[in-house]
């Protein structure tokens, strides 16, 4: 007895052991595969809620045959819906397919109110519209705005161009019967953070042609991603390793929404997935040299253009349609587009996308408001009112946006 008490006890040990040693080493390389530079605003804490975002433990439970790392990211990060807000009616609606949350200010007001439509962020594959529910109902409050939070379906299960289909299917509901809730439908400003910020762009741009709708009255971009074609500008580069999202993770969350998974991801990276005579055709508007040059500094490395194969190119083509990637559509749609606001963030994989696009709006004679946050970095924003572990940087650029919203 005393033999099989021993050989439990035995087993036991080697399991604590293992497992101890199992946390550590995915714990180890998670912090070591990151880098955060001495501009970034509160660095230890941020290392913490990489630890929590990125899925370390989905990772480790994943290894245990638990669960799945994507599962868990998503438990962590859906959020849960808050209680009745003294200053606002919330209700869930559906527009079509599409479920929606929409969000209205209880006091009077004199008039129709501006509309904000937010697309939330989350790689395509992560967030919804109770994630957000601190960003909607401060902008709804502070803004006097009514807001519109949309649920769109989610990839690996869902891909292009599920999510702009069901963002494009509750503005236009939206749009036709904002005075139902109190809206101006010439006051309708469409919004969005990251990969809500690709999907905002993509409904811009077409419903600049749909005149039998009103025209949009602004567009308000959050370290949006508008382009895969390259993952090599100097915002990848400086910060490829920078939480809260890495340059592979970005090209992995790209591939994931445009077919399910992430085969050619070493060639996306590399940029040996587009022929050179397609990114040639884009160099207009997709080039480092319209980059100016303080974002530079930090060390930027031009990249050679290299052949691709055919087979890759078949696969991933569709990378090019503007509805996948905004930057690339044509100068006459972006003559059309609404006034715009654009955030970014100096420690950004996503910084570049942005100021691409801030170039070819202000090219185009539309007017831009630009925010830059020296010692931010991606998915800020949402972290404006998370206790100990909010960032002041946050709830400034948060209030900005607000200041933009109610200046139009």
């Amino acid at each position: 007895m005393e033999f099989v008490y021993a050989l439990l006890v035995l087993v036991l040990a080697v399991f604590i052991a293992a497992f101890i040693l199992l946390v550590v080493g995915t714990i180890y390389f998670d912090l070591s595969n990151s880098e955060i530079p001495l501009g970034v605003d509160q660095p230890v804490k941020l290392r913490i809620l990489h630890s929590i975002l990125i899925g370390t433990a989905g990772k480790i439970l994943e290894k245990l045959g638990l669960c799945s790392q994507l599962g868990f990211t998503r438990y962590m990060r859906q959020g849960r819906k808050l209680g009745e807000d003294p200053k606002l009616f919330i209700k869930d609606l559906q527009f079509g397919k599409v479920p929606v949350r929409i969000y209205q200010p209880r006091a009077p007001s004199a008039g129709r109110r501006r509309g904000v439509i937010y697309f939330h962020g989350g790689g395509w594959m992560f967030g919804s519209i109770n994630s957000y529910e601190p960003i909607c109902r401060y902008i709804a409050r502070e803004s006097e705005s009514v807001v519109l939070s949309v649920e769109y379906r989610l990839a690996p299960e869902h891909t292009y161009p599920a999510q702009y289909e069901d963002c494009l299917t509750a503005t236009t509901h939206f749009m036709k019967t904002a005075e139902d809730y109190g809206v101006d439908p010439t006051c309708i400003i469409i919004s969005g953070d990251s990969a809500g910020g690709n999907l905002a762009a993509a409904v811009c741009q077409t419903l600049v042609g749909r005149p039998d709708l009103p025209k949009v009255h602004a567009q308000v971009l959050i370290y949006p991603c508008l382009q895969a074609i390259d993952f090599n500008l100097p915002s990848y580069q400086q910060n490829c390793a920078v939480p809260i999202l890495f340059r592979e993770r970005t090209a992995f969350y790209v591939l994931q929404y445009l077919k399910g998974d992430a085969s050619f991801l070493e060639d996306v990276l590399e940029g040996s997935h587009m022929p050179v005579d397609v990114k040639l055709k884009f160099r207009k508007w997709l080039s480092a040299d319209n980059i100016p040059k303080e974002f530079k500094v930090r060390g930027y490395k031009p990249k050679v253009p290299i052949q691709s194969s055919n087979e890759v190119y078949e696969a991933v083509k569709k990378i090019c349609e503007p509805a996948f990637s905004p930057l690339l559509t044509e100068d006459a749609v972006v003559r059309q587009l609404p006034e715009s606001y654009i955030l970014t963030c100096e420690y950004d994989v996503l910084r570049d996308d942005a100021l691409l696009y801030k170039k070819r709006l202000e090219d185009g004679g539309v007017p831009v408001t630009w925010y830059h946050i020296e010692n931010g970095f991606h998915g800020i924003i949402s972290l404006f009112d998370k206790g100990r572990l909010s960032f002041p940087a946050g709830k400034k650029g948060l209030d900005n946006i607000v200041n933009f919203l109610r200046s139009l």
